[in-house]
Parts: C-alpha cells; sequence; structure tokens
C-alpha cells in the first residue's frame, strides 16, 4: 500500500477511535462518581487509569470486572511478559489478572471483583447485580474500558442500569500516524495491541453500534441503547472495509450469554 493510501488509513482509523473511545472528563481523578469500574477486554493500561483514579478518591466504591472471554487468552499472556512472577492460575478471569497487576504495580485492591461475566452485555448486568447484592449505592457510574469498546459499554449502561449517570473514561488514546512507511501508534501505552488487531477491533464496533437490523441497538438485537454513528465515521468504516473485508470483526457465540 503507498504511503498516500496509509496517510487515508491513518486518518480514518483515528476517525474510528475518536468516536468509539469517549472520555466525559480530563482525568480519571476528576470523574467523580458512587462506583469506577474497569471492565475487562482493556490492555493492561486499565490497571494506571483505575489506580489514578484511586488515589484521588473519584468513586466511593471500585470494582474490577470480568470473566474469559475473546480478549483474555491474550491478556494473561501479555501480563505475564510485562510482570514476570505475576501470580494468578493459568485459568484466571479478566478482573483476577488485573487485581494482580494492579497490587503489583501500583499496591492497590479494588473493592469488588467480579469473575463471571463474557461479554460486553453482562459486563454490566453482572456487576449491577453484584451491586445490589452488597448494597452498594450508585446513583452514578464510571465506566472504564478498553477505548474501542466504551462507546458500546457505555450504550449498554444506558439500557441496563436507567436511572443511573454514566460517565465515560477510555483507558487510553491513541493516534495511528505513518512512520518509516509504515503503520504506527504515536505512542504505546501499556500493553498496547499489534495494530493489526487494533484495526480488527475498531472496524467491529461499527456494525454494532448502527442502530439497525444486523446492530446491537433496539432496531436489532436490542443489547445496547439507540447510538447515533455520525456519518463521517461510516464512512470512514466503509473506506477502511473497502481495503480490508475481513478486517471486521465478528461476535464469538462461545462468549455469548
Amino acid at each position: 500500500m503507498v504511503e498516500k493510501n496509509l496517510e487515508q488509513v491513518a486518518r480514518d482509523m483515528n476517525v474510528l477511535a475518536g468516536f468509539l473511545g469517549p472520555r466525559d472528563a480530563t482525568d480519571p481523578g476528576e470523574a467523580r462518581a458512587d462506583v469506577m469500574a474497569l471492565f475487562g477486554g482493556s490492555i493492561l493500561a486499565g490497571v494506571d487509569v483505575l489506580a489514578r483514579a484511586m488515589r484521588a478518591g473519584a468513586a466511593r466504591t471500585y470494582a474490577i470486572v470480568g470473566g474469559a472471554g475473546h480478549t483474555t487468552d491474550a491478556l494473561r499472556a501479555r501480563a505475564r511478559e510485562l510482570f514476570p512472577g505475576l501470580a494468578f492460575a493459568d485459568d484466571a478471569p479478566e478482573a483476577t489478572v488485573f487485581s494482580a497487576c494492579l497490587a503489583t504495580r501500583h499496591g492497590l485492591s479494588a473493592d469488588l471483583l467480579e469473575t463471571r461475566s463474557t461479554n460486553c452485555g453482562n459486563n454490566v448486568t453482572y456487576l449491577r447485580d453484584l451491586l445490589a447484592e452488597r448494597g452498594v449505592p450508585c446513583r452514578s457510574i464510571v465506566l472504564s474500558q478498553d477505548a474501542t469498546m466504551q462507546r458500546r459499554m457505555a450504550a449498554v449502561a444506558e439500557l441496563e442500569m436507567p436511572g443511573v449517570r454514566v460517565v465515560s473514561y477510555a483507558t487510553y488514546r491513541v493516534e495511528v500516524v505513518v512512520r518509516d512507511g509504515a503503520l504506527a501508534f504515536d505512542h504505546e501505552p501499556l500493553g498496547m495491541w499489534d495494530m493489526g488487531r487494533y484495526l480488527e477491533l475498531l472496524m467491529g464496533e461499527v456494525p454494532r453500534l448502527t442502530d439497525d437490523e444486523g446492530g446491537y441497538g433496539p432496531r436489532g438485537a436490542g443489547f445496547i441503547a439507540h447510538v447515533d454513528v455520525p456519518a463521517e465515521v461510516t464512512a470512514a468504516w466503509e473506506r477502511l472495509r473497502a481495503l480490508d473485508p475481513g478486517s471486521v470483526r465478528r461476535a464469538n457465540p462461545a462468549f455469548a450469554s
């Protein structure tokens, strides 16, 4: 692919990323709420975001959420690569892996771990139920998820937790640039995806968020609240799909519930 096309690919990926990974605060410590939850599916940079929020007193209760899903094997492997000697079982759920990293890297521990969920939908519903079971007040919640999935996570919470103020804080922000004739990140957060996986995750979100018969919104599967996908986001997605039709990630039925 010539460099001119790569520049367009980088721009289009950044358009998708800017839409999919919202942050409703400039810093996680400013996102005041009853509860803050870090969700499985994120790269390991999420533990740094959670630690900053905890030290700033951003919430009354902190939770880490995640069982085993499509990202879990990669997360376990990356955690062991970055933190040799980290103690968790080979089949540990994502919440346990993040908890071990939080303790090792920051000397902190979350109040609650939810370890059964396998997808964005039950990430939220199982957390909601756990908070109710433990008697934890939740009139407002900070959701911190991988930047590729943050918009969808917020839309699930809006559907499944009516009346709760939802604050989004994606676990990282990156820009894709062209460097030495190839796509590269302007910086690499802790545990960052490789470029191919990042593109796949970005591409998989737009069809899910589009509120039509094939999407996850009210006109489709009904998994999330309605989301308005801007025309420029759809156009960027279409250009990227035309270059690589195989880049669109399909849902894995093994992690449905």
